[in-house]
């Protein structure tokens, strides 16, 4: 047994731990857009080469752990910078009910992402839009991600036109996230949570909600207090 077909068997337990059945279906799929990614990798820089061998549970595992925090109801997720198609891909085969589409701004890794969907044979094969965030046209989800993309500050500005207003966002951060969420309220509202991530100690996933920009909510609740006293 190779190293990477370990890693898969590690990724299904962990999975199970985690309480979500891995269905063969889903696991031959996400199989394929590994073995696609291995292949590519070889052309162009699509993950670290140090973690190749452990792909299954760098990169696989650590977008996965996010469809325990995807809202059951949730119908259309964006993926910004979708480079490897983590976490984008995962995501995709792991809901299938979900419409995906993925953002990237590189035309060489959007090709391996219109290559691995159609290796994948998904339900719904995900939208690919070949773009800088700031200049692709919104695509309004209920859920937005990233994965080492950008310092928080940044994400929550690139994400902002890409979400409904009751949409919630999953990024990944690592050990300084702390710090980036502390720099990022100086410019925005941020309602949200931590969630610790399942393969890294230091590491986590920020659940944010309907964030503004700051001063924003104070100037909305005092206008309405003020229409309010109009009324009495």
């Amino acid at each position: 047994m190779s190293h990477i077909q370990a890693g898969r068997d590690l990724f299904l337990r962990e999975m199970r731990q985690l309480g979500v059945d891995v269905s063969r279906e889903t696991r031959d799929q996400l199989e394929a857009m590994v073995n696609t990614l291995v292949r590519w990798q070889k052309a162009i820089n699509l993950v670290g080469r140090t973690t190749l061998s452990d792909i299954w549970t760098r990169h696989v595992l650590d977008s996965a752990q996010l469809v325990l925090l995807v809202p059951p109801r949730a119908k259309t997720l964006t993926d910004l910078g979708s480079g490897a198609g983590f976490p984008g891909l995962v995501l995709a085969a792991l809901r299938p009910d979900l419409e995906v589409t993925l953002i990237e701004a590189d035309a060489r890794k959007a090709a391996f992402l219109g290559e691995a969907g159609r290796k994948m044979e998904l339900v719904k094969p995900p939208k690919i839009v070949v773009g800088r965030l700031e200049s692709v046209p919104p695509a309004k989800a209920d859920v937005v991600t990233a994965r080492a993309l950008a310092p928080l500050a940044k994400l929550l500005e690139w994400a902002r036109p890409h979400r409904t207003d009751t949409a919630i966002c999953l990024f990944h951060k690592g050990k300084g996230w702390q710090a980036e969420l502390t720099e990022a309220m100086k410019d925005w509202d941020i309602p949200g949570q931590p969630f610790n991530s399942v393969t890294d100690l230091d590491a986590v996933i920020l659940r944010i909600g309907n964030y503004t920009p700051t001063g924003v909510r104070d100037r909305q609740s005092k206008g309405r207090r003020r229409q309010d006293h109009d009324r009495d």
